[in-house]
């Protein structure tokens, strides 16, 4: 059953979230309590054991109840297709938040294993309780921290989750917007990704990352071969954004 769009921009949803976004930034939450709302409204209403329709309430949530900062139902379907052309044995996302990213990495592509690293314990919390419902706990793990910790994350993707060298089939980057090219740049310095592998970035309009895209275009046929996909902010319509599908090509022989 479709949802019908409609513009939260315009309700106090969003506008609480875009209040919230300084307490975001520290907690990883927007302080009013929707993400543990929006767990609780897809173990309530989404049937057990099918991750499609646990997306589907999280999207009607999003669109009917509170505005979620997550990739969203159209961007999403970007997401979608650049998973399924990379067809990932092993998938790596930065920033859980309330699990939809992952969520749409492990439904796009059934035999990944999904991997997330997610800076709030309180976000882990409510993506592991909608994995579980969903029916793909068993493939999703959440590691709690971050790429710039000092390799403290790096080294448990590496010796617990399976990230060695040349093993990371995709990345999502939707996490910290300051922190996607370092963080990109520290992934390559360990050599995970592999001529193939595919990195989709979100929100590079908005909230916005300017070096990364930057970075892209500069690399265009070197390190990357880049499409930028025009889209809006998350359920809304008048907002543009744009998601950035990369294919990294190796480095110059």
């Amino acid at each position: 059953m479709s949802v019908r769009r409609r513009l939260p921009m315009l309700r106090w949803s969003m506008l609480r979230a875009a209040v919230g976004n300084r307490n975001f930034g520290i907690t990883g939450q927007l302080g009013d309590g929707r993400e543990a709302a929006a767990a609780d409204f897809v173990v309530a209403r989404a049937r057990p054991g099918d991750p499609a329709d646990a997306l589907a309430k999280l999207d009607e949530f999003a669109y009917r109840k509170s505005f979620l900062v997550n990739v969203g139902d159209e961007k999403g379907r970007l997401l979608d297709a650049a998973v399924r052309r990379a067809d990932p044995r092993l998938a790596l996302e930065l920033g859980t938040y309330c699990g939809y990213g992952a969520l749409r990495l492990a439904v796009a592509a059934p035999k990944a294993t999904v991997v997330t690293v997610e800076l709030a314990e309180a976000n882990a919390v409510v993506a592991r309780r909608i994995w579980e419902h969903a029916g793909v706990g068993h493939r999703i793990s959440c590691v709690v921290g971050t790429i710039g910790d000092g390799g403290r994350t790096l080294d448990r993707l590496e010796d617990e989750h399976g990230c060695t060298a040349g093993a990371l089939d995709f990345l999502f980057v939707d996490h910290d917007k300051n922190s996607y090219l370092a963080d990109l740049q520290t992934i390559l310095g360990r050599g995970w990704l592999h001529p193939g592998s595919i990195v989709v970035a979100d929100n590079v309009v908005i909230p916005g990352a300017p070096k990364y895209r930057r970075y892209m275009r500069a690399q265009e046929g070197l390190l990357w071969r880049t499409q930028e996909h025009p889209a809006h902010v998350e359920y809304q319509t008048l907002l543009p954004d744009l998601v950035l599908e990369s294919e990294y090509l190796g480095p110059a022989n």
